[in-house]
């Protein structure tokens, strides 16, 4: 019986040891799988980079935020632009290359435009009716900021009709409260971002907590009850900041990613360890005249196409954050995951 016994086993291993001839332990070939991702990982980083190269991607450049007010035939101050001004500025930033986002894409980081495109933020304070009026079939007034927008964004592929309009109570021009949620609820239906310009667009500089949570958190409970819209970012009157820099963005009734100052330089990126969500820059759209020789739009747009390194350039990856390497100690170390040096 004992001897029956040993010849099972000696079968049982035989088989076994012509079974082990033929496969690999699951250690190894798991080692194996695990070797084969990180070099499809590595060959997949690798091949991003060398895309990023080819567009010159630096997406710790800086971005142009333009700051735009009224849109009127007959400017008052130098904020105002004509209509045909306005389509030129427009028209400019298409044949250069940009490409609009949103404020809350910027301050969020969401930047998903084409390789080798520059993202620009147009800006709009005040929520002005030349900005946006709806005629009686809820289509945009011809020479509205917006109605000249969509006309520019038509007739150039890849160059979004899209912005940031900051509301204070004019709701543009608008006082019956139906209204107002239709101006609202047009701009959040078609795509462009609404953001917090205090309610009576007041100077926050030297005002109480109390008084910068009401001015703040009072437009931002009545723009969602309009809108169900929870403004992204605020654009401080002025561009005075309150006595602490972070009211402007945590309240009660409001908790913004951003606030944006007036008019001066170009932004830096959000990747960016330069970057500050309590004060970014804006630019005053204008012509070199004055101080705008070197402060304002026509000026800075001439120094970012002469600096073609000092700009935002994509390198079509939303998921990458991609940069020559020399760069590497100006990023933010929150994105070190997404990180794409070449």
């Amino acid at each position: 019986m004992r001897l029956g016994i040993f010849r099972g086993l000696g079968l049982l291993a035989a088989v076994a040891i012509l079974a082990g001839c033929d496969s690999q332990p699951a250690t190894v070939k798991l080692t194996d799988t695990k070797v084969d991702a990180a070099a499809k990982l590595a060959a997949s980083k690798a091949a991003k980079a060398k895309a990023a190269a080819a567009v010159k991607a630096n997406e710790l450049g800086q971005i142009p935020v333009l700051m735009f007010h009224r849109i009127i035939d007959k400017p008052g101050t130098t904020d105002d632009r004509t209509p045909q001004q306005f389509r030129a500025d427009l028209e400019r930033l298409a044949r250069e290359g940009y490409v609009p986002i949103s404020a809350a894409e910027m301050v969020t980081g969401k930047i998903d435009i084409p390789a080798g495109k520059h993202p620009v933020v147009l800006t709009f304070d005040d929520s002005s009716p030349s900005q946006l009026t709806l005629n009686e079939v809820g289509v945009p007034a011809p020479n509205t900021a917006v109605s000249i927008l969509k006309d520019v964004a038509a007739k150039h592929p890849g160059f979004p009709a899209k912005a940031t309009f900051y509301v204070t109570r004019d709701m543009f021009g608008k006082s019956i409260r139906e209204e107002q949620a239709q101006v609202l609820g047009w701009l959040r239906d078609n795509g462009f971002d609404i953001g917090n310009h205090t309610r009576d667009h007041v100077n926050l500089r030297g005002r109480s907590h109390k008084e910068v949570e009401e001015q703040i958190g009072s437009i931002a409970k009545e723009i969602f009850a309009l809108s169900s819209v929870r403004p992204v970012s605020i654009a401080l009157p002025y561009g005075n900041q309150p006595s602490k820099k972070e009211w402007a963005l945590h309240g009660k009734l409001y908790n913004h990613k951003g606030a944006f100052l007036a008019g001066y330089t170009p932004a830096p990126a959000p990747f960016s360890k330069a970057f500050d969500p309590l004060g970014i820059p804006r630019i005053k759209v204008m012509e070199k005249k004055g101080d705008c020789k070197q402060f304002c739009s026509e000026a800075w747009l001439d120094w970012l196409k002469s600096n073609p390194d000092m700009r935002y350039t994509s390198d079509g990856d939303a998921s990458t954050v991609a940069y020559p390497k020399f760069k590497t100690p100006y990023l933010r170390k929150a994105f070190v995951k997404w990180s794409l040096p070449y």
